[in-house]
């Protein structure tokens, strides 16, 4: 089993940045990839980066450019750096990490202020 843990999650204005963190523990010598998507009310789960074991990224149109996805392994732990933040990208982000099977966080709010 793993158990993912975010943290990071907040309120900010636009144009501002906000870094979010996820702890991995567990089975983690299974993990293929890392990640996070997100949920906005009325709008479906979107990947925003994910980052497999090879250090290959992968980013969501809307983020590319504005988001950066890091890891440090001696942590266990999976980064989103977020800049030049919009109220579009408000929405609760899970992190997410996958071997045969998808594993959640719980989930942390970002909020984006106008």
């Amino acid at each position: 089993q793993v158990q993912l843990v975010e943290s990071g999650g907040g309120l900010v204005q636009p144009g501002g940045s906000l870094r979010l963190s996820c702890a991995a523990s567990g089975s983690i010598f299974s993990i293929n990839a890392m990640g996070w998507y997100r949920q906005a009310p009325g709008q479906q789960r979107e990947l925003v980066a994910q980052i497999t074991s090879g250090g290959g990224t992968n980013y969501g149109d809307s983020v590319r450019g504005r988001f950066t996805i890091s890891r440090d392994n001696a942590k266990n732990t999976v980064y989103l750096q977020m800049n030049s933040l919009k109220p579009e990208d408000t929405a609760v982000y899970y992190c997410h990490a996958r071997d045969s099977r998808y594993y959640w966080g719980q989930g942390t709010q970002v909020t984006v202020s106008s």
